[in-house]
């Protein structure tokens, strides 16, 4: 397996592009079996959970291309199955939902359990859930959850938590249902919106996506059509993290800052200038930041997948922070390799007790998940010496281009394995 040798200490500036949403385009994807015809997704992110998912639409018979300007064109019209088979759903637990979309426009769908980062129970109670309640016979054993039903009926469905994933799920099975479904206790994430524009687009009725209620009117069928996905606002935090904690300058473009406005203002919190455009992000840094307290919770609040990195940050704060958890409760499981590389970090349950450092030390250090990897990128670009990063095929699900934008801000960071890092170093 290849890893990431980073020499850190280095003030990262320039100006990079943000790449489109990984969980955006995921739900899109997943959505696109609804119509037959040629769907055209614009500004995806090449990345290992794209792939995955892409895999997926093909096994189930979907035609699907990808080219090297970001767009995947896919052609639903024949389904040869409706059967998601175990070795792709167990990669990415976005597969799963492939099922509403599976059943809505075949009747049967038969999808292994999820798998993915193991940050947490994520049950998919909530899924299965909804699509109960749109008149679904669902049967789940030996792994595989399995639903049937003649028609898809509308319903009134209350989640016990705003799941985003459980809101995109149900949402583009209740397209094709009989009547109307209104779910209540939404998840209210940009990406959802972004879902919801889309299916518009492709004729559906939806109102108050974004909101703690949507309404979802069936219709008859959906017609294939042409969608860009929206800015990955984790990806370009991270970079922002990046920025502050190496004191540098760093402009992202392509970006979406009213989709950042939690983490954004926590950032400000910690001491660095942050500015904005309609479609760009700045962060300056000229000192160690400042310590702050942190508390994730469902959109608006802040976003889940940036604790990781911002814990990064606070290591090396000037004071204390409290971080917690209140989305995954196995979340912290990097502490330990921040820990290697100096930092100060307490952790009890679903808490974590922060205590700044002057300096971070390059370190050996693993990835147990995607933004537990973000985490170790960023310290390892502000700590002293070298850092080597294993574990970087979680890196991979997430992030497009991540070593050459890197390079681009001016990191020191070569993607090899030891063997081929050495061979790199000698011919410099």
């Amino acid at each position: 397996m290849d890893k990431l040798f980073i020499t850190g200490g280095v003030q990262m500036r320039g100006t990079i592009r943000a790449s489109g949403s990984k969980n955006g385009t995921l739900a899109i994807l997943a959505a696109t079996l609804l119509a037959k015809g040629q769907t055209i997704l614009k500004n995806v992110p090449r990345i290992g959970d794209i792939y995955t998912m892409v895999d997926m639409l093909r096994a189930l018979g979907a035609d699907c291309y990808i080219n090297g300007e970001n767009v995947i064109t896919i052609d639903a019209t024949e389904l040869r199955s409706s059967e998601a088979p175990y070795d792709l759903v167990k990669k990415m637990r976005a597969s799963f939902t492939v099922l509403g979309p599976l059943l809505a426009r075949m009747g049967y769908a038969k999808v292994a359990m999820p798998g993915g980062c193991d940050i947490g129970a994520r049950p998919i109670d909530f899924h299965v859930k909804g699509i109960q309640a749109l008149g679904a016979h669902v049967e789940t054993g030996h792994g595989y959850v399995e639903a049937e039903a003649d028609k898809l009926t509308g319903s009134e469905i209350y989640l016990d938590f705003p799941s985003a994933g459980a809101t995109q799920h149900i949402m583009t099975a209740a397209c094709l249902a009989e009547g109307v479904t209104v779910i209540q206790n939404a998840a209210m994430e940009p990406e959802i919106v972004d879902l919801a524009d889309y299916l518009t687009a492709m004729g559906a009725k939806i109102e108050g996506a974004g909101t703690t209620t949507v309404r979802v009117e069936g219709v008859k069928e959906l017609i294939a059509v042409e969608h860009s996905v929206i800015p990955d606002r984790m990806e370009a935090g991270t970079y922002a993290v990046a920025a502050a904690m190496t004191q540098g300058d760093v402009r992202i473009e392509s970006a979406a800052p009213k989709h950042m406005e939690p983490f954004l203002l926590k950032l400000r919190e910690t001491g660095a200038v942050v500015t904005t455009g309609e479609d760009w992000v700045r962060v300056r840094a000229n000192s160690r930041p400042l310590a702050t307290d942190v508390v994730t919770m469902p959109h608006p609040g802040f976003p889940t997948d940036m604790q990781q990195p911002f814990v990064a940050l606070l290591s090396l704060a000037q004071g204390t922070s409290i971080v917690t958890e209140n989305v995954y409760e196995r979340r912290f499981r990097y502490v330990s390799e921040l820990q290697r590389m100096g930092a100060d970090i307490k952790q009890d349950g679903r808490t974590a007790v922060v205590k700044g450092v002057e300096k971070l030390s390059g370190a050996p250090v693993t990835a147990t998940d995607l933004r537990a990897g973000a985490a170790l990128v960023v310290a390892a670009l502000a700590a002293e010496g070298d850092s080597e990063i294993s574990g970087i095929e979680h890196i991979d699900r997430g992030y497009e281009g991540l070593v050459d934008k890197l390079i681009t801000l001016g990191a020191q960071v070569i993607r090899a394995d030891s063997e081929r890092k050495g061979s790199a170093l000698c011919s410099v």
